[in-house]
């Protein structure tokens, strides 16, 4: 136990010594916290919006398909040529 103690604690100094001559010292740190969550959240938006604008093309292009088809269809069991 006293081991795993004075292995934290000697971590936890050098980790301090290193922030204060990076100037990284607690503001920075605290602050860029977030940021993957946030791009996260941005990334998934954008998806969202791109497969909605997809699928509203895809059924429009579906119902001008099937109007066309079943036009071809009828003209085709029509007696008119």
């Amino acid at each position: 136990m006293v081991t795993v103690h004075w292995i934290d604690a000697l971590m936890r100094t050098a980790l301090h010594a290193r922030s204060k001559r990076t100037g990284l010292a607690g503001s920075r740190a605290r602050h860029d916290r977030g940021e993957g969550v946030i791009s996260a959240a941005i990334a998934v938006l954008i998806m969202a919006f791109l497969g909605a604008a997809m699928w509203l093309g895809f059924n429009r292009m579906w119902k001008t398909t099937e109007t066309t088809t079943n036009q071809k269809v009828q003209q085709i069991g029509s007696d008119a040529p």
